[in-house]
């Protein structure tokens, strides 16, 4: 497995510099990769910031890491200029960059400004949007006429060419739409412990297998450290690990040094979660 760090878009983290001051104390540690929360938490209670903004700001300060959203909700965004919110990441980090995506789990984020927050409407628009994502990505001009995006002969420049696609969540719809795309973010982790046993995971990797064969994917398995746990979730075809870092499970100066101690690689690696 490879080894990240996960760390909200709210709350102490709301302030970018935060997550400019993670993403390089997990490069200097040995973390390979920073994902980010992608809320509106202003609607329900924390300040919060822009994702994609923090994003390129952090692709900015740092070299190596690889850099993502874990997971932004493409129903409640305009996918063209998502596209150039990517694309200008992507430009600023020279290419370290995973599109993690997904429904979004907080129906006052729709709601609250007159979107629809029905379930399968949304899907819709996610499957749609990330369709027209891709294409606008490709740097082809594009022509889309669908029933909730068009696009009218658009060429997208500069252009970053292939976007690695991963898709949060777990239900089995999800996990239909993760076999389509390139990597699948496990909903794992509660704010203090693990939601997805080893077992689970593994079952939910068959199904995607089923659907790619051998075709190269990323499963990626979002918790919080236990020795015993890694050796079951690589077996299960975890391929990232990502530590889960987050207010409710300590301050931020604590969660600083767990990304300090490194991966669990390190000689020092992180405390075992409650440890």
């Amino acid at each position: 497995m490879r080894y990240g760090i996960i760390a909200p878009n709210l709350g102490a983290y709301a302030d970018p510099r935060a997550l400019i001051q993670v993403a390089r104390t997990a490069e200097d540690a040995g973390w390979e990769a920073l994902f980010v929360w992608d809320h509106l938490a202003f609607v329900w209670g924390p300040p919060s910031c822009d994702a994609w903004v923090a994003l390129g700001a952090v692709a900015a300060s740092t070299s190596r890491i690889l850099l993502g959203s874990a997971v932004t909700p493409v129903a409640r965004r305009r996918p063209q200029v998502l596209a150039h919110e990517v694309a200008t990441v992507a430009a600023l980090s020279g290419g370290r960059i995973v599109f993690g995506a997904g429904l979004g789990g907080v129906a006052a984020e729709f709601s609250a400004f007159g979107d629809t927050d029905d379930a399968k409407v949304r899907a819709e628009r996610l499957d749609e949007g990330l369709e027209v994502l891709r294409r606008l990505w490709s740097g082809d001009r594009v022509t889309h006429s669908g029933p909730h995006f068009s696009v009218h002969d658009v060429a997208l420049a500069p252009a970053p060419g292939h976007v690695p696609v991963w898709i949060g969540g777990r239900s089995a719809a999800t996990l239909r739409r993760a076999a389509r795309w390139d990597g699948w973010i496990a909903d794992s982790a509660a704010p203090d412990s693990m939601t997805m046993g080893p077992e689970e995971v593994a079952a939910s990797v068959a199904v995607i297998r089923g659907r790619r064969g051998d075709a190269p994917f990323e499963i990626a398995v979002i918790g919080y450290y236990e020795p015993e746990l890694l050796d079951a979730y690589a077996a299960a075809g975890a391929t990232w690990w990502l530590e889960s870092i987050h207010d409710l499970r300590g301050p931020f100066a604590e969660m600083l040094a767990v990304v300090e101690a490194g991966p669990p690689t390190h000689p020092n690696p992180p405390p075992a979660h409650g440890g």
